[in-house]
């Protein structure tokens, strides 16, 4: 008897093929960084560091990188700043207009970038201001805050509100309420939300091309930049410093905030 192929067959091998066009040339990056030729080419011809080395030489890379993770730091530390008494409003207290501020934070996940980058452009022309690196960093924060607003919103609503009433029947105030219940309990969201931003932070090159200045240039905008001009090995090395950052955050802040909660139920 002749085997038919199921639906649910067909499916998986279409998964499997998305994930082997996805991932492909990301690991063709990441071994063409290790090449000792100038030209990427495969098979290689042995395993080298020397672009490496020469990335780590570069001034205005490492300039780049330093404005990068500057700019991903306070971005995280500012949309968290911001996005936790935001979501704590929407969802602990009722007031009006509550719904359309809700929606008006969070409309920045579903404008395209580009539409993004050149209304503030545009905006800040109207005022008249040059670029600088706090527009940067109020685009990077409207770009991530949505993210840390979704997150947090999504663990406020599994916390029961009846552990805050407790220690407010107490005599706790509410400060101390939310320091030693509220804050614990959502201490793993709001670690997820702030290294989130910090990644997208970190990776974004639409939006960042038309705020960013010559003298603030982050990691993305500078390989872009590269790119423009010549293909050197040193893109690579670059992309594959990039790759191993931004998958490894992710997953940093997934262990943290599950040793985090194991930790809280042994307490």
């Amino acid at each position: 008897m002749k085997k038919v192929i199921s639906g649910w067959s067909l499916i998986k091998l279409y998964t499997l093929l998305v994930y082997i066009w996805m991932f492909t040339p990301i690991i063709a990056v990441i071994l063409l960084a290790f090449n000792p030729q100038q030209f990427g080419s495969f098979p290689m011809e042995g395993v080298s560091f020397k672009w490496f080395i020469k990335l780590s030489h570069n001034s205005t890379i490492l300039d780049a990188f330093k404005n990068s993770l500057v700019l991903g730091s306070f971005t995280a530390v500012l949309s968290t700043a911001f996005g936790v008494p935001a979501a704590m409003a929407f969802i602990r207290y009722d007031f009006r207009g509550k719904e359309f501020l809700n929606t008006l934070l969070i409309a920045p996940i579903m404008v395209p970038e580009v539409v993004l980058g050149v209304a503030l452009l545009l905006f800040i022309r109207w005022l008249q201001q040059p670029k600088s690196f706090t527009l940067l960093l109020i685009g990077h924060v409207v770009l991530t805050l949505p993210y840390v607003l979704l997150i947090v919103q999504a663990r406020l609503v599994g916390i029961k509100k009846e552990y805050e009433e407790a220690a407010l029947s107490l005599g706790a105030n509410p400060f101390q309420t939310f320091m030693e219940i509220t804050f614990p309990l959502l201490a793993p969201a709001i670690l997820a939300g702030m290294l989130f931003s910090f990644t997208i932070s970190f990776d974004d090159v639409t939006a960042t091309l038309f705020w960013a200045t010559a003298r603030n240039q982050t990691v993305p905008v500078k390989i872009f930049g590269m790119l423009r001009n010549s293909i050197s090995p040193e893109i690579n090395a670059l992309g594959a410093v990039m790759i191993v950052l931004t998958v490894s955050i992710p997953l940093l802040a997934g262990f943290v905030s599950r040793r985090f909660v194991r930790g809280r139920h042994k307490t």
